[in-house]
C-alpha cells in the first residue's frame, strides 16, 4: 500500500510540474501563434526550438516587444505582424515557454 501511495505522490508532482508548460502551449495555440510557428519545424516563421537556441532569459523584454509590435529581417524576409490585441502578460508567458524548448 505504501508503494502505491508513493507512486501517486510522484505522479501528482509530475503532473503539477508539467501543467504550466501545457498551459503555455495551449495559450500559444489560443492566441494564434501556432498558425505561423511550430515547436520543432519552420513554418512561416522559425521553429520555437530555433528561437529558444538563439535567445536567453535576458532577451525576454525585447522578445515581448517584438511580438507586440511585429518585426522583420531576423529570420528572413517574411515579417511577423504585430499582435497588439494580445495582453502583454500572455505574450510574456508564451515567450518564457518558448525559451524552455531548448
Amino acid at each position: 500500500m505504501k508503494k502505491i501511495a508513493q507512486l501517486l505522490v510522484v505522479a501528482g508532482v509530475m503532473t503539477v510540474g508539467a501543467a504550466p508548460a501545457f498551459a503555455d502551449e495551449a495559450l500559444a495555440k489560443a492566441k494564434g501563434c501556432m498558425a505561423c510557428h511550430a515547436i520543432d519545424k519552420k513554418l512561416v516563421g522559425p521553429s520555437y526550438k530555433d528561437v529558444a537556441k538563439k535567445y536567453t532569459e535576458a532577451d525576454v523584454p525585447k522578445l515581448v516587444e517584438k511580438v507586440k509590435k511585429g518585426g522583420a529581417g531576423v529570420w528572413g524576409p517574411v515579417p511577423m505582424p504585430p499582435h497588439p490585441q494580445v495582453a502583454e502578460a500572455d505574450i510574456e508567458k508564451i515567450v518564457r515557454w518558448v525559451l524552455t524548448l531548448k
